[in-house]
């Protein structure tokens, strides 16, 4: 919980001169449509008969003779009838009924019943499995086979950790936070802006510019490809990174291996950063439901915010909502005095925290106390420190396995900063 801001791992640790290398202990298509032409709202219309349907002949008599008796009459030509006239038929023939109307033929020709349904895609080959299954396969010592015998994956990470300070080493367990939180453990805050995405998650409130520890993926990626190219993920740097930061910074108490085999992502949007991070002025119940949609427990949210114990936080994280101090205010006064003249400067800071004493800088961390849960968890761990140290490393594991991508949807890529170019 207030992760947005803050940076680490627990309870006032400090960093050892020199210790060893972590331990090996765990500790646990549709057819187209018809195109038939509709037939035509009327039939075609009747020409007119031709000749005429009746046609009457005028007869025809030769001039008679006075003397001798008149001969029999001479038949007409053409005869007569004594019936009814003859009618010459219509042409063309004419019909006791309308013509059919004319039908066009469509195209494709119908079928009189529909066609047999288009049979689904068969299924992909290797389908990729659900988030949690993807999060399951997680392995401790994934890359023991993955390079030449020589190279070792983790410890060239360790190497490259151990060599930066300790509020970078702070910052990289807050860059495995927020990275894990938006899109799943997948690299994403890593990716710098581009012409097609000026955005990017880097560039979101709660990352910029507070989020630190960039240059230390880089360093060791740059090893990586050159002596295993193509085989280690980032993603999988930024959680070896982190587990490998809470080390040093506990002087070796908080020691964990960490199971990989993760895949980078290629999306990466600032405008997923305020949504998906708990922010420093949430309260309780809000701080439970944004772990919560994450696959994270209350448990986890107290014990993850111990890490809010070391590191550095901006006074844009704390000012507005904490100080001055109100008259309700949980904050010591003392402390909220040493705040305020701290932050009264341009680069006023403070890195101290004690959520019993009432020295604490969130209102995401006051919050823990105002739950009976919480509180008295938080005692707990202020009581036994040994005990937050394995359940921090716990959780750590656990959060590593938030939405994790598969070859189907990720790749590894060759630089952290940018996506692979696609052919």
């Amino acid at each position: 919980a207030g992760f947005g801001n803050g940076n680490g791992a627990r309870g006032g640790i400090t960093q050892p001169p020199n210790h060893p290398p972590a331990p090996a202990t765990t500790p646990k298509p549709k057819p187209p449509a018809s195109l038939d032409r509709p037939a035509s709202p009327h039939p075609h219309p009747q020409p007119p008969s031709y000749p005429p349907a009746t046609l009457q002949q005028p007869t025809y008599s030769p001039k008679t003779s006075p003397s001798p008796p008149p001969p029999p009459p001479t038949p007409t030509y053409p005869p007569t009838s004594q019936g009814p006239p003859v009618t010459t038929p219509a042409y063309p023939p004419t019909s006791s009924s309308p013509p059919p109307p004319t039908v066009t033929p469509t195209y494709p020709p119908s079928s009189p019943s529909p066609p047999p349904p288009t049979p689904p895609p068969p299924p992909p080959s290797r389908p990729p499995p659900s988030s949690a299954d993807a999060g399951k396969k997680l392995k401790v010592g994934y890359y023991e086979n993955k390079c030449n015998r020589s190279v070792d994956v983790e410890a060239i990470v360790r190497k490259h950790v151990s060599g930066f300070d300790d509020g970078t080493k702070a910052g990289l367990i807050r860059l495995f936070f927020h990275d894990c939180f938006i899109r799943g453990c997948d690299a994403s805050v890593l990716l710098d802006p581009t012409s097609t995405n000026q955005q990017p998650e880097k560039l979101g409130i709660p990352n910029f510019p507070s989020l630190r520890g960039y240059e230390v993926i880089d360093a060791a990626k740059d090893e990586l490809e050159k002596a295993c190219p193509g085989k280690v993920s980032c993603a999988d740097i930024v959680a070896f990174a982190a587990r490998d930061a809470s080390y040093f910074l506990s002087g070796g108490r908080i020691s964990f291996d960490m199971p990989a085999g993760r895949y980078d992502g290629n999306v990466s949007l600032a405008s997923e950063t305020l949504p998906n991070l708990p922010p420093p002025f949430a309260g309780f119940d809000q701080l439970e439901k944004m772990f919560a949609d994450k696959g994270l427990d209350a448990f986890d949210m107290v014990t993850l915010s111990g890490a809010h114990s070391i590191g550095r936080s901006h006074c844009s994280s704390f000012s507005r909502d904490r100080l001055p101090p109100s008259s309700t205010s949980d904050m010591d006064t003392a402390f909220a005095a040493k705040l305020q003249a701290s932050c009264a400067s341009a680069n006023g800071t403070d890195d101290n925290t004690n959520v019993l004493d009432r020295k604490v800088l969130f209102t995401s961390d006051a919050a823990l106390t105002s739950d009976d849960m919480a509180n008295n968890l938080v005692r707990v761990y202020a009581i036994f420190p040994w005990l937050w140290e394995d359940k921090f490393a716990e959780a750590m594991v656990k959060m590593g396995r938030i939405e994790i991508k598969t070859d189907t949807a990720g790749e590894i890529r060759k630089r952290c900063r940018v996506v692979n170019s696609k052919p």
